[in-house]
C-alpha cells in the first residue's frame, strides 16, 4: 500500500566492484591512499588506438557469487551488477525470502549495455553467418538486464527498472530506489550503477570525440580533474551498489549499522547540447537546488562533494561555476574530491560508486583526495582536496552525476540523527 506519509531512507548495506579492488574495503582504502586503479588496456588489444589507457577491474571472478553455468550467460557489465548487489545483501544480513520478496526491488542503471557483446557477436555474423550467433547475444547486451539478473539471483519481485540515462544512470538509479521508498511503493531496494564499456569501438568512439586521456605513457597521472594539464577523462568499468531501506523496517528488522540516510534527489535537464553542458551550469546549479531543497536543508549545511568530475577541460569548469551557483559563497569552504581522478570515469557506473565512496566519508568522516591536481586550473578555485586525503567531520553530503544528453542529478546524504 502507498504511504500518504514519507518515510525517512538509509543504507544499510554496500557493494562494489571497481579498479581499485573488489570489495568495498578495498576500494575505500584505495581511494584513502590516493592510489590509481588506471593502466594500460588488457582486455584487447589497443595499440592502434589514441587512448590505451582505462581504469579495469582486476582479478574479477564471478564464481565467487555465481554458478559457472550462470556467468557464462551473463555480459560482464551485468555480473559486475549481480556480484556487488550480493556483497550489499550481505553487509546489511539482509535476508529476501517469500515473505518480503514483494517489497525488495531493483533498480540499477547503466549507459550503455554490452559493446562487447555486440561487437562479438557482429564479428561472428560477419564471419560465420547469422546461424552461428548466440541464442544470449540479445538478453546479454540489453541495458536492463543488470537489473533483470540481480531480481532472478537475488529473488526480489518488487519494483524492477533500468535508468539509461548515460553518466548520470547509477545516481538516477539510487535516487529513483530512494522515491519508491519513501512513498511506500517498496521496504528495500539493491540500487546503483555498473558499467563494461571497454571495448575496441567505445574506446575509439569516445576517442575519436577527443573525450579520452592520451596521457598513455603515464596512465596513473592521466586522470588529474581540475588540474591545468588535465587532457580528457579515463574509462573505468565497474559497479557500486546500495541496499536502501525504509528506516522503520530496518530497525524492526534489529539492524546494528546504519551507514547513512539518503534524504534528497535532484534531477534536472540542460535542453542544450548532447555533450557539453550549459556554459554557466545552470542545470547542474539546479540539481544541487533541488537535492537541498528536497532534503530541507540550505546550502550552509553542506560539509561535502563528491563531484562529478571527469577531468575534461570543459566540465570541471562549468562544475565549479554550478556549485558556486548553487552554494554562492559557502562553496569556498565546502571540501570536494574526484574519486574519478582513481578509478577513471566508470560511465553510468560512476554515480554508483561514488555514492558508496559518499556514504563511507559520511560514515568514518574520512575525504578522499583529488589525486594528480598538481597545478590547480584558476578557474577550478574551490577545495578539491588535492593529493592527500583529509580526516573532518562530515554531517552533510551531495554526490553529483552529469550525463551527455544534458541530464543532471544529485544525491543528499547525512549522517543518520538518533
Amino acid at each position: 500500500m502507498v504511504s500518504l506519509e514519507l518515510k525517512r531512507v538509509v543504507v544499510t548495506g554496500l557493494g562494489a566492484i571497481t579498479p581499485l579492488g573488489n570489495t568495498v574495503t578495498e576500494y575505500w582504502q584505495g581511494l584513502l591512499q590516493g592510489r590509481s586503479g588506471i593502466g594500460a588496456i588488457t582486455l584487447f588489444d589497443a595499440s592502434s588506438h589514441a587512448c590505451r589507457i582505462a581504469g579495469e577491474v582486476k582479478n574479477f571472478d564471478p564464481s565467487d557469487y555465481l554458478k559457472p553455468k550462470d556467468a557464462k550467460r551473463m555480459a560482464r557489465f551485468a555480473s559486475f551488477a549481480v556480484c556487488a548487489s550480493a556483497q550489499a545483501i550481505a553487509d546489511a544480513r539482509f535476508t529476501i525470502n517469500d515473505l518480503n520478496a514483494a517489497q525488495v526491488g531493483v533498480i540499477i542503471g547503466n549507459g550503455i549495455g554490452s559493446l562487447n557483446v555486440i561487437e562479438e557477436q557482429h564479428k561472428i555474423l560477419l564471419t560465420q553467418g547469422p546461424n552461428r550467433c548466440s541464442a544470449f547475444t540479445i538478453p546479454m547486451m540489453i541495458a536492463n538486464m543488470a537489473a533483470g539478473q540481480t531480481a532472478i539471483h537475488t529473488g526480489a519481485k518488487g519494483p524492477s527498472s533500468c535508468t539509461v540515462t548515460a553518466c548520470a544512470a547509477g545516481s538516477n538509479a539510487i535516487g529513483e530506489a530512494f522515491r519508491l521508498i519513501q512513498h511506500g511503493y517498496a521496504q528495500a531496494m539493491i540500487c546503483g550503477g555498473t558499467e563494461a564499456a571497454i571495448t575496441p569501438l567505445s574506446v575509439a568512439g569516445f576517442a575519436t570525440a577527443r573525450a579520452l586521456s592520451t596521457r598513455n605513457e603515464e596512465p596513473t597521472g592521466a586522470s588529474r580533474p581540475f588540474d591545468q594539464e588535465r587532457d580528457g577523462f579515463v574509462m573505468g568499468e565497474g559497479a557500486g551498489i546500495l541496499l536502501l531501506e525504509e528506516l522503520e523496517h530496518a530497525l524492526n528488522r534489529g539492524v546494528t549499522h546504519i551507514y547513512a540516510e539518503i534524504v534528497g534527489y535532484g534531477l534536472t535537464c540542460d535542453a542544450y547540447h548532447m555533450t557539453t553542458p550549459t556554459p554557466g551550469g545552470e542545470g547542474a546549479a539546479r540539481a544541487m537546488e533541488l537535492a537541498l531543497k528536497d532534503a530541507g536543508l540550505f546550502p550552509n549545511s553542506v560539509s561535502y562533494i563528491n563531484a562529478h568530475g571527469t577531468g575534461t577541460p570543459i566540465n570541471d569548469v562549468i562544475e565549479t561555476l554550478a556549485i558556486k551557483k548553487a552554494l554562492g559563497d559557502n562553496a569556498f569552504a565546502i571540501p570536494i574530491s574526484s574519486t574519478k581522478s582513481m578509478t577513471g570515469h566508470l560511465l553510468g557506473g560512476s554515480g554508483g560508486i561514488e555514492a558508496v565512496a559518499t556514504v563511507m566519508t559520511l560514515a568514518t568522516d574520512q575525504i578522499p583526495p583529488t589525486i594528480n591536481l598538481e597545478q590547480p586550473d584558476p578557474n577550478c578555485d574551490l577545495d578539491y582536496v588535492p593529493t592527500e586525503s583529509r580526516t573532518q567531520q562530515v554531517n552533510i553530503a551531495l554526490s553529483n552525476s552529469f550525463g551527455f544528453g544534458g541530464h543532471n542529478v544529485t544525491l543528499c546524504f547525512k549522517k543518520l540523527e538518533e
